[in-house]
């Protein structure tokens, strides 16, 4: 009887071993395609990877010097600012190193630079500049960012700040370990953009900034946050720089920010007043700049960016009005 017992149940065991064979082959096999069009097709990837390597070699000037400035933010950044013009406008004052991802915000930054202070990368000036509405969000990007911008104890961490349950924790650590969990949004919506006409357009609608509280919510949150990053550059030496890109909703938040940032201690930089900007300097979205508009705002911040790059600086500064 137990001998029949146990042949009965050897196929399915056999089955179930197979099974899982073929599944672990193809959790393989998804990995390496996942990691080689990661790193061989993927536009952000390459661009951020060489942007984060050269913040790296960060390091503080000597006598005689630029001081080195690392330049952080998400795509109000890479839309609006020409680093190379901007460099060259200011490449007796400042050695700028740039790491722009999209669609990144408070928290994305927080680790990012955590992880590249961890790393090594020493710079004297920390510029961030992210927008109103990002400053203030409560996740980080789905892709790229859990890969790049975490280590594996920071998931905890992270998972704590947003309040993450077991399953968000689970996903968050899945895509810092595996490229294929990483970028399986980028994939679904590349093959979208593919088969369905103004895909990008519609995505671009139907993305919801995040909500900018009114009152003693947008004071205390914001307070927080900021003495929270400046704390994290101060410990490696650095000096934190809030930088406002124009946008056509942060006009009125603008002057909020500069006296709450004021009360931490914390810098801030407004090479123009948003309210000073047309539509004819925005991209279709209302929210990017456009060439032109990024020519003004380039121009406007290689004027200020050399008066706070000093060390011995510290000052509010903000567009005249």
């Amino acid at each position: 009887m137990p001998s029949s017992i146990f042949n009965s149940k050897h196929p399915a065991i056999l089955f179930t071993k197979l099974l899982f064979a073929a599944c672990a082959i193809l959790a393989i096999l998804l990995e390496l395609a996942a990691n080689y069009v990661l790193k061989r097709h993927s536009e952000t990837y390459s661009r951020v990877s060489q942007q984060y390597a050269g913040a790296l070699s960060a390091r503080p000037a000597t006598p005689g010097e630029p001081t080195s400035v690392l330049m952080v933010g998400n795509s109000l950044l890479l839309y609006g600012v020409d680093v190379d013009r901007l460099q060259t406008l200011t490449s007796s004052q400042v050695r700028i190193y740039p790491v722009f991802l999209e669609a990144t915000g408070y928290y994305d930054w927080l680790y990012a630079l955590q992880r590249l202070f961890q790393r090594g990368a020493r710079p004297e000036v920390v510029v961030l500049g992210v927008g109103m509405h990002e400053l203030f969000a409560n996740g980080i990007r789905r892709e790229y960012a859990p890969l790049m911008f975490l280590e594996s104890r920071d998931v905890p961490k992270v998972a704590s700040d947003l309040k993450l349950d077991r399953t968000g924790t689970a996903d968050l650590l899945l895509a810092h370990a595996s490229a294929f969990w990483d970028i399986r949004g980028v994939i679904r919506l590349q093959v979208l953009r593919h088969t369905v006409p103004h895909s990008r357009d519609l995505f671009t609608l139907l993305q919801a900034q995040p909500s900018i509280p009114s009152g003693t919510d947008f004071q205390a949150t914001l307070s927080t946050r900021l003495a929270r990053l400046r704390a994290l550059c101060a410990s490696y030496g650095a000096r934190l720089l809030i930088l406002v890109p124009p946008t056509p909703s942060s006009g009125k938040s603008v002057r909020q920010l500069e006296l709450v940032s004021h009360t931490v201690g914390v810098e801030t930089l407004v090479p123009l007043d948003p309210s000073t900007l047309s539509e004819r300097y925005f991209l279709a979205d209302e929210i990017h700049l456009n060439p032109q508009g990024a020519q003004l705002f380039t121009s406007a911040l290689a004027d200020y960016l050399p008066g706070v790059a000093s060390p011995h600086t510290e000052r509010r500064l903000i567009a005249p009005q």
